[in-house]
């Protein structure tokens, strides 16, 4: 089995679409215990040896994603993945140090708005409850 894999046996209602580990920045070597899952309906991130802490975001929630990548991190073929969310434990994740980084990025991207598809939600819907579109117009004079 690779640190990347992209599968799609059903697990429960949820698919992993992709797996990434967590690298460390020199040479890309996988010394760390941080691996990333990426499945139909949620972001699932497992850290830790002696204890592991599994934290995952519902990709409906997530708000924005960004890519960056340090010269050293090119050099290494790695990239890091930003992502802005709506959860409690994690508004602001880091997925550092990853060897297919723009592939991951690039499907998890496509996974949100899939899975915001099936929730029927909005961008409006996640940032503001409150939201009144421009075009609707509550005034007693155009009546």
């Amino acid at each position: 089995m690779s640190d990347t894999e992209v599968n799609t046996a059903a697990v429960g209602e949820n698919n992993i679409i992709m797996r990434e580990r967590k690298r460390w920045g020199f040479f890309g070597i996988p010394w760390t215990f941080t691996k990333y899952t990426l499945m139909t309906k949620k972001l699932v991130i497992t850290q830790g040896l002696f204890k592991s802490v599994e934290n995952e975001i519902l990709l409906y929630r997530v708000v924005d994603i960004s890519y960056s990548r340090t010269l050293s991190q090119k050099l290494f073929r790695l990239g890091t993945i930003h992502v802005y969310s709506h959860d409690k434990t994690s508004p602001e994740l880091e997925i550092k140090n990853i060897r297919h980084s723009r592939q991951f990025k690039d499907t998890l991207s496509d996974a949100v708005e899939k899975d915001r598809i099936r929730m029927k939600m909005r961008q409006s819907e996640l940032i503001d409850s409150h939201f009144i579109p421009d075009d609707y117009d509550d005034s007693p004079n155009d009546l």
